[in-house]
């Protein structure tokens, strides 16, 4: 169940922090580690403050996006530390872990996403997340290590984790059909935008936050394969009479 959930550290600056995650999530039973464009690795820094950990570095995968980070995840976690100025879906730590279990253990695939040291994530990254995290940290001192956070994250998945194991109930989605995945989603908002701008319902070069909203009500809707398939093609029949083209009826 917790092979199903990987860590995804985005633009991480210092290795050591990459070693001290590694650790965190070995603590915790972790062990699938993704790294989006690391400024420096693999660093002997990184293998010391992972004190033991080494075999989640070695098995660490490198990507240049946070979208091959998320190829095959169902549901992703992002963590942000400040209000947005377009809400979006907002987890405590402890509710992160419990939903992060409840789809891991019917076999989906989960990403706990991670920003910048200096700046976390950005509001498009934020906008590929279903939900975000906030620890609620000391207000007066509220910036936390990167690798302390990792652990928060992780010590809440293990908990819900252990939770299941000794016979707590932990609700699992009543669909049975699996959902849509990450990169299935990206690739229906590019075919969405392409229609809004295709009809004259989105204007590209005043966007404002539309493309934002409707990432926020798909996201937060568990979007199905076989409800996806029909999304698009809704899209693509709008397309065809946007262009005159004859199209299919569907009865």
């Amino acid at each position: 169940m917790l092979q199903n959930i990987r860590v995804v550290l985005v633009n991480t600056s210092h290795p050591g922090n990459i070693g001290g995650a590694a650790r965190a999530m070995k603590n915790m039973g972790l062990s699938r580690l993704v790294l989006v464009q690391p400024r420096d690795f693999p660093s002997e820094q990184a293998s010391a403050r992972a004190s033991g950990a080494d075999d989640l570095l070695a098995g660490a995968e490198v990507v240049d996006s946070l979208e091959a980070a998320l190829v095959g995840c169902t549901l992703v976690l992002g963590t942000s530390a400040r209000d947005r100025s377009l809400p979006w879906p907002m987890l405590d730590p402890r509710e992160c872990g419990v939903k992060a279990v409840e789809h891991a253990r019917g076999g989906e695939q989960i990403a706990l996403v991670f920003g910048r040291e200096h700046a976390g994530l950005t509001n498009d990254e934020l906008q590929r997340c279903h939900f975000h995290v906030h620890i609620p940290s000391n207000p007066d001192f509220s910036s936390l290590n990167l690798a302390a956070a990792v652990q928060v994250l992780a010590y809440e998945a293990r908990s819900a984790w252990l939770a299941v194991q000794d016979g707590a109930r932990v609700e699992v989605g009543e669909a049975s059909e699996p959902l849509a995945t990450m990169d299935e989603m990206e690739r229906f908002y590019d075919h969405l935008e392409q229609t809004l701008v295709q009809i004259g319902f989105l204007d590209p070069a005043k966007p404002k936050h539309l493309m934002a909203r409707l990432r926020r009500l798909y996201g937060r809707s568990a979007v199905n394969h076989s409800e996806m398939s029909i999304l698009r093609g809704i899209l693509t029949e709008t397309q065809k009479v946007a262009r005159g083209e004859p199209h299919k009826r569907k009865d």
